[in-house]
């Protein structure tokens, strides 16, 4: 497990696994590293079903649209970057799952800034976040941080501040 690594090098074709919560910057992160096309984001997925990427009463959907969607991708060997929180174990393994079916490494950058960054970025949103939720998701976050490195993954990339994230370099290939 690297911390702050001033690079991130992702094998082709692999499945990118964004962890965090909301407010740390995993969207922002993925449109500065990743071509869209790469991204698959249940915000997104909840707008294509149901008009607001917001609506959590749409999430199961946007999810099992998002599963096939990676299930397509990674079968093609492309890469593939889910930008949901995926603080959850159950969560994360479902994705790994399909990682595995389609034979393709599986790599986690989790998002592990101060709650206090998360709570401010989400004041900021056009459509803030429950603080609450934010607060639990942080600290399923934490609670996941050492288990990560056993659940499968090939390579487990941990950025603790806003700083690190900003120097970090992704490079696929």
């Amino acid at each position: 497990m690297s911390h702050g690594a001033p690079a991130i090098r992702l094998p082709a074709g692999s499945l990118v696994l964004l962890v965090g919560p909301s407010g740390s910057g995993k969207s922002t992160f993925a449109a500065r590293h990743f071509p869209r096309t790469h991204v698959l984001s249940s915000d997104e997925m909840r707008a294509i079903v149901a008009d607001d990427p917001a609506d959590q009463s749409a999430t199961d959907a946007a999810f099992e649209l998002l599963h096939t969607a990676l299930a397509l991708r990674l079968a093609r060997r492309r890469t593939s970057v889910v930008d949901a929180t995926n603080v959850e174990r159950w969560a994360r393994e479902r994705l790994l799952a399909v990682a595995r079916r389609s034979g393709r490494p599986a790599i986690a950058i989790a998002m592990a800034l101060p709650v206090e960054v998360c709570l401010e970025r989400n004041e900021r949103r056009s459509d803030p976040r429950p603080p609450g939720a934010i607060r639990r998701q942080h600290r399923r976050l934490l609670a996941s941080l050492a288990s990560l490195p056993e659940e499968g993954f090939a390579a487990v990339h941990v950025l603790d501040s806003a700083e690190a994230v900003d120097a970090v370099d992704v490079e696929v290939g």
